[in-house]
This record gives C-alpha cells, structure tokens and sequence, in this order.
C-alpha cells in the first residue's frame, strides 16, 4: 500500500507540481509546462464495501488530506442509491468526514419521475454528492425523449439541491457505433460523424445555463393530482457572470401545459431572451433543440408543448 500511495500522491503532484518538482518537471517535458490545477481525486469506483476497503481507502485518504488538503478526495458508495455498500460507503463517508462520495444508478423513467426529492432531506452537514453515473433506462435501452425528459425532470431537482448535489454526469458519454459494449451511450460516432443522441441535448442545455444561484420557485396547476404535479418541472437559476435570469421549464405530459410566469421579482420591465425548445413523440430519437429570440415581460405566459423541454435565458437582468 505504501508503493500505490505514492503512485496517487505522485499523480497530484503530475497535474499540479511546479515545473521544478520531481513529477511537474516531468509533465513540463511531456509538453505541458503549465499545471493542469486538478482539484477532485476519485478513490473507489463502484466498490464492494469491505473492511479491507475501508482499511485501504483510509490510508489512502489520510495520505492525501496530508499532503494535499487542497484536493477534494470523492468516496464511492457503490453502484446503487440503496443497499449494503450504499449504506457502509456512508458510514465510512460519515465517520472519516470524506467531502464529497460518487453515487451511482440507472434507473426506469418512472424512477426518475416519482424521486424528485431524492437529495431534498439530505443531511447539509455531511459529504456532498458527486452523481458520477446516472441514466434514464427503458427496456431495449433507447435514447428518446422520454428518457431524456426523465433526466430534465430530475435535473430540475438536481439544480434546486445544488448545495448537495456538487456536480452530477450522465453514463456513459462516447461509444464507436458497432464497438459497444453498452448502451444507451451519449453520444456515438463512426470513422466520419459524430451523432448526439437526444439525451444528449438535455446535458447540454442544462450545461450551458447553468447558474451560480438557484431561486424557489411554485408551480400552481389546474389539476393538482400527484401523477400530474411530478410531470413538470422549473428551475430558476441566475448566472453570475452574464447577469442572465434562466427558466427552465420541463412537460412530461401528452397534452400543452399552459404556464403563466410570474418574474416581478427578478425584472421589472420587458426584455429580450433566448428561447430554446426540445419536444417531441416520446418515441422519437432525433428530436434536436430549436431556439427563438423572444420578448418577455415581469408577467407572461407560455404554452409548454407536450413532452418537452423549454430554457427561457433573459438578458440584461442586472
């Protein structure tokens, strides 16, 4: 154990050692003298939790903490959200006060639907959460826009539990189409295109508005039944550097939602947003996002078509 521990202390000093230390000088002359500034370190993927484990995931997360306390060490706490090594990989979490543990699970639509306060009890004082795999799955494992609907829903969730949930990603991401080995993937490729898949396209909006603060938000519906409530989702998030108010609006329902939005507490008078929709059959795999320069006052409504996915980024909100 001494011999591996050196190999991931000599790993962070690769990525971060100045050019004169005995690995950055060597990372220099592989062309990159810069630091990479690596700040998360995964010890575990998926582990059975044993007290071997623990023994080994111990010494390696003292060693680290010692030498590197700049460095955010991620505990695993197995392959599911329930279970022996999800329990025993918390309590091993809770008791070495581990910053941050990678959950995992893939799960049906449905899952996703009627688990939207998954992470809404969690204890703020423990580990955070890095969701390191996560997948909406249906029988035959298509990439659609039910599934990737699934994901928006329980995105929404992630963003309102962003105190918790650090950092989350979809599993896997690259796959060469006839080389395999699981599925759905994210995004495919051949020798000469690279094709997204419509899962895809939620990642990606939700990637590039993402915010720095989440705002409450209420969703008041004509039909209140729980089987409707949890087929739409909001987040409202504000990004700090651009000054931009983003409503993400998600409708896993077959008919229109119509939606009154009610901003006056953020903007006081009409201005210009982006607009970007991504709806479709469930059914459909090359639903792609089309996006439209809007108008938007404090007061507006909005129909959200059935089965889909609206971003609303309003500009000049400062």
């Amino acid at each position: 154990m001494d011999a591996y521990i050196q190999e991931v202390l000599d790993l962070i000093e690769y990525a971060n050692g100045d050019a004169y230390s005995t690995w950055g000088r060597k990372r220099a002359e592989a062309g990159h003298p810069e630091p990479f500034h690596l700040k998360y370190i995964g010890v575990g993927n998926e582990d059975l939790i044993t007290d071997i484990f623990e023994e080994r995931f111990t010494m390696i997360f003292e060693a680290v903490k010692k030498k590197y306390p700049e460095i955010t060490v991620i505990g695993t706490v197995g392959p599911w959200f329930e279970g022996t090594d999800y329990t025993e990989g918390w309590q091993i979490a809770n008791k070495l006060k581990v910053p941050m543990v990678d959950e995992h699970y893939y799960q049906s639509p449905g899952w996703f639907i009627h688990n939207q306060d998954f992470y809404d009890q969690y204890d703020r004082s423990k580990s955070k959460v890095y969701l390191g795999e996560y997948a909406a799955h249906l029988p035959g494992r298509p990439s659609n826009i039910e599934t990737a609907l699934a994901e928006a829903l329980y995105l929404t969730a992630l963003e309102r539990n962003g105190d918790v949930v650090h950092m989350a990603s979809y599993a896997p991401l690259l796959a060469k189409e006839g080389h395999t080995q699981w599925s759905p993937d994210l995004i495919y490729f051949n020798n000469t295109t690279v094709k997204p898949t419509v899962n895809y396209y939620v990642q990606q909006l939700f990637g590039q508005h993402a915010g720095e603060t989440y705002f409450p938000s209420t969703v008041i519906l004509s039909d209140s039944s729980d089987k409707v409530k949890k087929r739409i989702g909001v987040s409202i998030v504000c990004d700090k550097q651009t000054k931009n108010l983003i409503v993400k609006l998600v409708n896993l329902l077959p008919i229109v939602a119509h939606s009154a939005v009610d901003l006056t507490t953020f903007i006081k008078m009409e201005h210009q947003a982006i607009k970007t929709v991504l709806k479709g059959d469930p059914k459909d795999s090359q639903a792609k996002p089309i996006m439209t320069t809007v108008k938007v006052n404090p007061m507006f409504d909005i129909d959200l078509p059935p089965y889909s996915f609206t971003v609303l980024r309003i500009e000049n909100t400062k």
